[in-house]
């Protein structure tokens, strides 16, 4: 099976792509899209995080509640985007229309991929030595690194979000970071035509 779209990383903003993008499963241009996510979460910051500052989350959530809880909603609602457990990416190779994505247990193919993962040392994929720069809003002595971007946008097919596409480590906007990259991969299905996803009661 090839993917049209496939998510690297399962913390906030890697999940919120997939959320986005399960969302437009009854839409027309969403028709025989094959989406997963590779639900790496054991790096993700909110394995140790609590919130007492988000709009829409209780005081003192956790962050690994949030993980578990995301992974289910997905699930529940969207079970469409093929969550891929217990693998880890080690490399990403560009082929003709498409890239090969290499777990330490698969390969898979994809027409689009995202990275959504944190913005430590190591970076251990290999595939981007190329775009790999000092984290622009980060303090220097952290020592961070991301994706070299244009507004999330790597090359044809790769895209990048949350702080591994230079935004600062605060869930709303690694959260939005990723919502803004489905929105990007919606719209470009939609014949370039804008589109964004919203629920009415």
């Amino acid at each position: 099976m090839i993917f049209d779209a496939l998510i690297i990383g399962g913390g906030v903003s890697g999940l919120q792509c997939a959320l986005v993008l399960g969302s437009a499963k009854d839409k027309p241009f969403f028709d025989q899209k094959k989406v997963g996510i590779i639900m790496h979460q054991k790096n993700s910051h909110l394995q140790n995080a609590l919130f007492n500052n988000v709009l829409g989350l209780a005081p003192a959530k956790l962050g690994r509640e949030i993980l578990t809880e995301g992974k289910e909603h997905l699930e529940e609602l969207y079970s469409e985007i093929q969550q891929i457990e217990n693998e880890k990416v080690i490399a990403v190779k560009e082929l003709a229309d498409t890239y090969q994505i290499k777990t330490n247990k698969s390969t898979y193919i994809s027409k689009i991929v995202v990275l959504a993962l944190n913005y430590s040392k190591p970076f251990t994929i290999d595939g981007f030595e190329e775009y790999i720069i000092p984290h622009k809003k980060a303090n220097p002595e952290k020592d961070r690194i991301q994706l070299l971007n244009n507004d999330q946008f790597i090359k044809k097919g790769l895209y990048c979000c949350g702080t591994i596409a230079g935004h600062r480590s605060q869930y709303a906007i690694a959260a939005g970071s990723g919502a803004a990259v489905a929105t990007d991969i919606l719209t470009l299905w939609n014949n370039n035509k804008h589109v964004k996803i919203h629920h009415k009661i």
